[in-house]
């Protein structure tokens, strides 16, 4: 039993051991501005539905995107002329 102990034990610390490096990776540079964005801030996406709602400036103020209101939803369908009459 102690011997499959210790065989647990070392064959764990030889696992976690390459874990361990010490070497320093190269940091890769962020990658450049899009279109249309502001250098230094966060998107907030403050009711959960996935869609950007505003930005976090670099000094924590809100701000809400502003944009166009939306399109109103087109009519219904007409009635189908198959079916129940009467």
């Amino acid at each position: 039993m102690k011997i499959r102990l210790l065989g647990l034990l070392g064959g764990t610390a030889l696992a976690l051991s390459a874990c361990a490096s010490t070497r320093d990776e190269p940091v890769a540079p962020a990658p450049p501005v899009g279109p249309g964005a502001i250098s230094g801030t966060v998107a907030a996406d403050r009711n959960g539905d996935g869609i950007v709602d505003g930005y976090y400036s670099p000094d924590g103020m809100y701000h809400e995107v502003q944009g166009p209101p939306c399109p109103p939803p087109p009519p219904p369908p007409p009635p189908s002329r198959r079916g129940e009459r009467g």
